[in-house]
């Protein structure tokens, strides 16, 4: 196949850190694997701004939208970088393409590997359980509480209106200035992520072997916009009579996530539902730094680590790059699966037996998960890892 056209944005902070190191990766199935890339470089973010007084160069979301089979994101944001309307600089980048690209499903798998600490257990289990953390949270990545900054942010990236009045000095019934967000759910923007969470159970049941649970998590017995995203869910549901499925709200679900994470599977959430419960989730798999997630639409996608870029330690290599690396696997994955491509499909298998290799057998690991590597030294180690298993595979 020809090569496939990634678009990198490195960020801010450790963004850029992390990034080098998923390079480093991507580099190795190109050396020793099926694939090849031509990759675009564009800075970005707040330090950026600060630099040069723009987000990204001119241009940089038209590339991202016509030129790019996948785009990869480091982080963005830093301190003191703000727009003249009080949005954090880099918005644009990560947001607005969110928004202008339509990129409805953001994915964050949750996956604990043997090897790291269970953060709420404390220590591994006598016998190691591969499903006690092992599932899937899709949130819906474009309407709900966020919808405006969405909004702005992609009609600034794609050089429009910057900004639009969200706050009003009345409200009736409220005394004084009052700042206020719509939140807005469409059935359109319902169905097509909770048919997504549905087709990724599938996914995962034909992959793994085992029978998939979506579960719907909302706050419907309070809020009309979560009654029409269960209704939608309820309807979608009985299209896969052979998916089970379940039902929870939001503030009974976190519980749940915590104490009994081994009974979820696949969860779909409305946006700011989604944003909080799968940084909740991140803790069952040993933190932020081991938090990949992928941005998906019907016609574009992106890849980024969550953990963002932590400015108190950029430019020290401590970070922990494995949310990267393991962004840069949903890549390969949803490059194979979008492309009927199977050899992007074996290299997304290959880079995740080399991640569950290098944690299970002790190699390095930064400080988060309980090691002193660099960041360097443990993006090393998995290339090598991964160049190993490559020449196995092509030999």
């Amino acid at each position: 196949m020809a090569p496939y056209r990634l678009t990198i944005l490195p960020g801010d902070g450790t963004g850029r850190e992390v990034i080098v190191e998923a390079r480093r990766v991507i580099d190795a199935f190109e050396q020793f694997g099926p694939l090849s890339f031509d990759i675009t470089e564009i800075p970005c973010g707040g330090q950026y701004y600060l630099e040069t007084g723009k987000e990204w160069p001119d241009g940089s979301f038209k590339h991202c939208r016509d030129n790019s089979d996948a785009i990869l994101v480091g982080a963005v944001g830093w301190p003191d970088s703000h727009l003249p309307n009080g949005d954090v600089a880099g918005a644009q980048v990560l947001l607005g393409l969110r928004s202008a690209l339509d990129l409805y499903a953001n994915v964050r798998p949750v996956k604990l590997f043997h090897g790291v600490h269970h953060k709420v257990h404390g220590v591994f289990k006598d016998v190691w359980d591969p499903n006690l953390v092992d599932m899937a949270l899709v949130r819906e990545n474009t309407e709900g509480l966020y919808h405006s900054l969405l909004r702005r942010s992609g009609r600034a990236a794609q050089g429009g209106e910057k900004d639009e009045p969200i706050t009003i000095d009345h409200f009736p019934g409220l005394n004084g200035h009052v700042a206020w967000d719509a939140r807005p759910i469409s059935r359109k923007g319902s169905e097509r992520v909770i048919r997504f969470a549905f087709n990724l159970a599938e996914r995962r049941e034909s992959r793994i072997g085992m029978p998939q649970k979506v579960t719907c998590v909302d706050k419907s017995n309070v809020t009309r916009g979560c009654r029409l995203f269960r209704e939608v869910f309820r309807e979608v549901a009985r299209e896969h009579e052979g998916v089970e499925s379940n039902e929870a709200y939001i503030d009974a679900f976190t519980m749940w996530l915590v104490r009994n994470p081994e009974e979820l599977n696949v969860v779909v959430l409305p946006n700011m539902f989604g944003d909080i419960a799968t940084d909740l989730a991140s803790v069952l798999q040993g933190g932020m730094g081991m938090a990949a997630s992928a941005n998906i639409g019907d016609k574009h996608m992106l890849f980024e680590p969550v953990h963002g870029s932590s400015p108190k330690h950029a430019g020290q290599n401590k970070v922990n790059p494995i949310a990267a690396i393991s962004s840069v696997q949903l890549m390969f994955e949803y490059l194979g699966s979008r492309h009927d491509d199977p050899d992007a499909a074996t290299c997304s298998n290959v880079l995740e037996q080399a991640i569950t290799g290098h944690l299970a057998s002790g190699g390095p690991v930064t400080y988060d998960i309980g090691g002193k590597a660099s960041t360097t030294e443990v993006g090393e180690a998995i290339a090598k890892r991964c160049e190993d298993l490559l020449k196995k595979q092509y030999a």
